[in-house]
């Protein structure tokens, strides 16, 4: 029996009712979004940011969210739904956008105060300002607690000195997470804390850096002498690697934002639907029986996602929170996501370099170049494996050197 099908009666056709409700307004809204778009960047932030907005003064801006904080007031299904229907649109969002919903809004709803969560709830849901994270460092990435980003109290404010990079977007965005060391004679973890940056603040600088995709929306980020009111703090000083945990927990669970249904795009479906129409050795790539291992394999990859997905919710909506499990997510949907597109270009053979349509071509070797820094974004396999291991199954640990010492006394 399906989460929906357990409903009573009554809630279910309330949901129905809001179903249909959100289908008349998707496609009388989001009609020019039935077909892929190219946009610049510059474009996509616009579009992303005017879509937000649109959606918000129809009451479909962070559904569940209260209404102090820019959000509908509605119910977490309500959300689900509009989600499910939305996907089989091409609505534009950037990261930025995700970043703010989700990673940021949770820190500040974890950690931070009610003044916190309304403010910046409601300028985020309303789609007026967007945001990246700062967090990873030159010497600091899977091992976070190393950075070295310093933030010293001065009266009412901050000053902040460092270095961040692999900022996704940071060139586009209005604000920014940020986590500094503020102490440096606790042990690492101990020292960081937590705070919200303008990114229109003197001294920040940023660079982007370009991939090997030909983009260049990872930068690096320099800050010096930017000043941060002790108002953008997020939980108490020393509270950062909590607050940070927060994040990356739910960043990880984002992962699962793919196709909300078989239909989608890039969903399985969609991969058996272009195998069925490919033509190969007289007959469909689907008439392989090595293609149609890999799908049905992926097939229920997917479906095991949304079916934990969905426990995971309900673990939430208990007020359980995310459980150190949710780290499958990322793990499982990162390697799905670089085999299925490996797949798309061995679809046309040779690895897509001689397909007949060289926009098509361009697309997926470009998507698949793209899905190989997701092993590593939002945590890298082997950080997930470890975490799995010592915080689900409660395997002993690693050893680690520098437990328990000062960061000012490590070697580094």
């Amino acid at each position: 029996m399906t989460g929906a099908e357990a409903l009573p009666v009554g809630e279910r056709a309330q949901d129905e009712r809001y179903r249909e409700q959100v289908r008349a307004w998707l496609a009388e809204n989001a009609a020019e979004y039935s077909e892929p778009r190219e946009y610049s960047e510059a474009e996509l932030v616009a579009h992303s940011k005017a879509w937000i907005c649109r959606k918000h003064q129809a009451g479909y801006s962070a559904i569940a969210e209260p209404t102090s904080a820019g959000g509908a007031g509605g119910t977490a299904r309500q959300a689900a739904i509009f989600d499910q229907e939305e996907a089989h649109y091409h609505t534009p969002t950037f990261t930025g956008v995700g970043i703010g919903f989700d990673m940021t809004m949770a820190a500040v709803k974890g950690h931070g105060t009610r003044e916190q969560y309304d403010r910046f709830g409601t300028l985020t849901h309303r789609g007026d300002i967007t945001w990246c994270q700062l967090f990873s460092e030159p010497a600091a990435g899977s091992d976070l607690a190393a950075l070295r980003t310093r933030a010293v109290k001065d009266g009412d404010n901050w000053i902040v000195n460092g270095q961040k990079v692999w900022s996704s977007w940071a060139h586009h965005a209005d604000w920014g997470i940020l986590i500094a060391r503020t102490d440096p004679v606790v042990p690492k973890h101990n020292g960081l804390t937590f705070f919200l940056v303008d990114m229109k603040s003197p001294g920040i600088e940023v660079r982007p850096i370009r991939q090997i995709t030909g983009k260049s929306d990872f930068n690096e980020t320099f800050l010096t002498d930017v000043v941060i009111p002790d108002a953008n703090r997020i939980g108490a000083e020393g509270e950062g690697w909590a607050c940070c945990m927060t994040v990356l927990a739910t960043e990880r669970n984002r992962a699962r934002s793919g196709p909300a249904d078989a239909d989608s795009p890039g969903s399985v479906l969609s991969l058996i639907h272009r195998a069925a129409a490919t033509a190969r050795d007289g007959g469909t790539a689907l008439d392989s029986r090595a293609v149609r291992a890999k799908l049905a394999r992926w097939y229920v990859r997917e479906q095991g996602l949304a079916n934990f997905g969905r426990r995971i919710d309900a673990q939430e909506q208990a007020g359980d929170g995310l459980p150190p499990t949710v780290a499958l997510v990322k793990l499982v949907s990162a390697t799905l996501l670089q085999e299925t597109n490996a797949f798309l270009m061995d679809l046309d053979e040779y690895a897509g370099a001689f397909s007949s349509d060289e926009a098509d071509r361009e697309d997926v070797f470009f998507q698949y170049l793209w899905s190989s820094a997701m092993r590593i974004a939002g945590g890298a396999d082997e950080v997930l494996l470890n975490q799995l291991a010592e915080r689900a199954l409660g395997m002993p640990g690693e050893m680690r050197a520098d437990k328990g010492l000062p960061f000012n006394e490590l070697p580094y």
